[in-house]
């Protein structure tokens, strides 16, 4: 017991030393960068106040600081609108089309389709609408599920002077095939490909759409299909075709596929030996695995992030951490940076043996090269929490925050979960309330806990004032 004690203060110590490493060297850039000094004020600021915060802090907005800040706070819907309106009054600045489509996606991930709609109207009225605002409308309620809702925004374009194209045919198709729903983006494209004539992308749109189904008899006929009418397959085309033939575990087919690309005069990508190395990886034939990587690297294709991280990924599933060192090592040799999904791979991988405190090691040593994403929180937090230990779940969510990374829904109710189990309503309360003020709308399972333990400890006015805040964002119109 007093070893383990002994350990968790070294790994307090060493937090407190990286956090002020960090506050050091960022006070400065936080100062001159106006993009920092903004998203400062969004962090720490109640939401009715943060236009008057944001008057004070006589920062200057441009094109791409917008943009920026609303990229970050992408998951924080109403938070960034808040942004967005009171950026759109400053004097000598107009709203880009990118900024709109950014606020456009912000709004539809939290299924505000009314303010989406006024947005596309204002767009409308500055002659600024195209092909890609209405793609980005119909993968977001395509990703909602609902359907008839992106077949809507598709046929509504004539009507907003947008007509429609093959571009915006594959965008319909895209977004109904990535949500799953492949069969009515085949009954569409049966009833539409004379009116407009497919292309590889087409094909490939669809191709990967039965390949999520998953239907291997339907991807074959439509490769076939594609050849019978003298589309040729690029390589993206073939790469889906490898993808689709290793997910249903006949890589040896895949291979022969690879070949028959040789043959085409049409060379594999790094992409394709990625998605060969991570199906061996999962496979566990981790030799397989390396004689496919060293193979890419005999024919002379670059391994770029994807690759390495499929072939740490296959280290990992037969637990040779060594070998994953020895290739961070080599990455780091040969100019290739890792990314958050490298980070993440690793950490699951340590968590799943139960490895916390490497995995905290990990953590921290990855976050002098690569940025944490979402996901990389969320697993920290989560590791923390089911340890018991939310003092250290709450000081990587303090750390998060200081880095301005604004949490998914995920992060927040991964912690939220880990108070309730601890009964820390208080600080459960205070995030939620975080939470649905950023527009995030919380799982049912994590606000029903929360409500469990208010009604327990009989807080229920509490209780009705989350209720209230939670209505603000249930409001749902079908479209304009």
């Amino acid at each position: 017991m007093l070893r383990i004690q002994c350990c968790r203060n070294k790994l307090c110590s060493r937090w407190v030393i990286l956090a002020r490493l960090y506050s050091s060297s960022e006070t400065m850039k936080d100062i001159i960068d106006p993009t920092k000094r903004i998203c400062k004020v969004m962090m720490s600021c109640p939401k009715l106040g943060l236009a008057t915060a944001l008057d004070q802090s006589g920062v200057r907005v441009s094109t791409d600081v917008v943009e920026e800040v609303l990229k970050r706070f992408e998951n924080a819907g109403m938070l960034a609108h808040q942004f967005f309106e009171w950026a759109g009054k400053q004097r000598n600045y107009e709203h880009s089309i990118k900024a709109y489509h950014n606020m456009i996606e912000s709004m539809a991930k939290i299924r505000q389709y009314q303010i989406m709609w006024d947005l596309v109207n204002i767009m409308k009225s500055k002659g600024m609408l195209n092909i890609e605002t209405f793609c980005i409308i119909m993968r977001k309620y395509a990703r909602a599920q609902k359907v008839d809702e992106a077949v809507y925004a598709f046929n509504v374009m004539e009507r907003y002077d947008v007509p429609p194209n093959l571009a915006a045919f594959n965008g319909l198709l895209s977004a109904l095939c990535k949500s799953k729903n492949v069969r009515k983006a085949q009954e569409i494209f049966d009833d539409m490909k004379d009116r407009f004539v497919p292309d590889s992308k087409t094909y490939s749109i669809l191709l990967e759409g039965w390949g999520r189904e998953p239907n291997l008899p339907k991807a074959r006929e439509i490769f076939r299909e594609m050849m019978e009418v003298n589309c040729e397959p690029d390589i993206v085309t073939y790469g889906i075709m490898v993808d689709i033939l290793c997910k249903a575990g006949r890589a040896d087919e895949a291979i022969e596929v690879v070949k028959d690309m040789d043959f085409s005069g049409c060379r594999p990508t790094s992409f394709i030996y990625s998605v060969l190395v991570h199906t061996y990886g999962i496979e566990n034939r981790i030799e397989d695995a390396v004689d496919t990587f060293l193979e890419m690297e005999r024919n002379g294709v670059k391994a770029d992030v994807a690759v390495y991280n499929a072939l740490i990924g296959a280290f990992c599933k037969v637990n040779k951490h060594k070998d994953v060192d020895r290739v961070l090592n080599e990455m780091n040799y040969k100019g290739v940076r890792p990314n958050s999904r490298t980070c993440n791979i690793i950490l699951n991988s340590l968590i799943g043996r139960g490895e916390t405190d490497e995995a905290f090691k990990v953590f921290r040593r990855m976050l002098k090269v690569c940025e944490p994403d979402a996901d990389t929180y969320t697993v920290m937090i989560k590791m923390f929490c089911e340890g018991g230990d939310l003092e250290m779940a709450l000081k990587v969510w303090k750390y998060m925050k200081k880095k301005q990374f604004v949490p998914s829904m995920h992060t927040f109710s991964t912690l939220i979960n880990g108070l309730c189990e601890k009964a820390e309503t208080s600080n459960a309360c205070v995030l939620m309330e975080e939470m649905i003020e950023k527009g995030i709308r919380p799982p049912r399972v994590t606000f029903g806990k929360l409500r469990q333990l208010l009604i327990k400890e009989g807080r229920e006015d509490v209780l009705k004032f989350l209720h209230e805040k939670l209505n603000l964002l249930v409001k749902e119109p079908l479209c304009d």
